[in-house]
């Protein structure tokens, strides 16, 4: 599907071209079509055509696997805290800039029985979407994590991604359900968002560095937990596309 999009927005230019003297309105559905097959993957988080977003897991259980992004931060130690107090396990999707300078975080979170992924150098989650190659690779190369997992800022991607990410032996990471909590500070409205749509084997995602997000976060957890689920790491075979 990939190649198809990309060789159709190649060609759109010259089929408008030969098109136009004809038929003008079908000259510019064309381009537009071109336009949309290639703007909708990209902006549209878990959307396939570019390549596979995992945005969910196997399980028979009531499990879900929490994943907590724009870390390591101030609120690292309370919201480890609050995972151990629940025996709740997440992985947290770090920033490199970040993760370079609190070494001493990631080896915490770590060692507190949680995993670390990808989630790019600087997280320029404005322009992610449009970064040439050359950018994506230092974006992606700069984060000190070994993991198999990465996510993009804000979920977006273009047709450089899944190349590069195939090359590195990463997987994108997508979710299942999310509540926006980055930008709000209502730990209820974030929960009603999030815990209806929950299903076993959900990936969710929260953020962290925000002075809300350890009690919003805490809240989910509790709720989610009250309806019998168990927060998980799956291992990586366990990861499903929408395909």
């Amino acid at each position: 599907m990939r190649r198809l999009i990309i060789a159709f927005a190649i060609v759109a230019p010259v089929l408008l071209v030969l098109v136009w003297p004809h038929s003008p309105w079908l000259a510019i559905g064309i381009l537009a079509l071109s336009h949309a097959l290639l703007l909708i993957p990209t902006l549209r988080p878990n959307q396939q055509w570019l390549g596979p977003v995992i945005t969910h897991f196997d399980t028979k259980a009531k499990e879900v696997w929490l994943t907590i992004d724009d870390g390591p931060t101030d609120d690292t130690r309370a919201i480890l805290d609050l995972l151990d107090a629940r025996n709740a396990k997440a992985t947290f999707f770090v920033k490199g800039v970040l993760a370079e300078a609190s070494p001493e975080l990631m080896r915490e979170i770590v060692a507190r029985g949680h995993s670390v992924g990808n989630h790019s150098r600087t997280h320029p989650a404005a322009w992610f979407w449009c970064l040439p190659p050359s950018r994506l690779a230092w974006e992606i190369d700069g984060v000190p994590v070994d993991g198999p997992w990465f996510r993009a800022p804000v979920g977006m991607k273009n047709p450089f991604v899944h190349p590069m990410l195939a090359k590195r032996g990463l997987r994108l990471i997508g979710w299942t359900v999310r509540g926006f909590d980055s930008v709000r500070d209502d730990a209820q409205r974030v929960a009603d968002r999030i815990v209806p749509r929950v299903e076993p084997g959900a990936i969710v995602v929260m953020h962290q560095g925000r002075t809300w997000s350890a009690g919003t976060i805490a809240h989910v957890v509790d709720e989610l937990q009250q309806r019998g689920y168990a927060f998980v790491i799956p291992e990586d075979g366990r990861l499903k596309t929408n395909r």
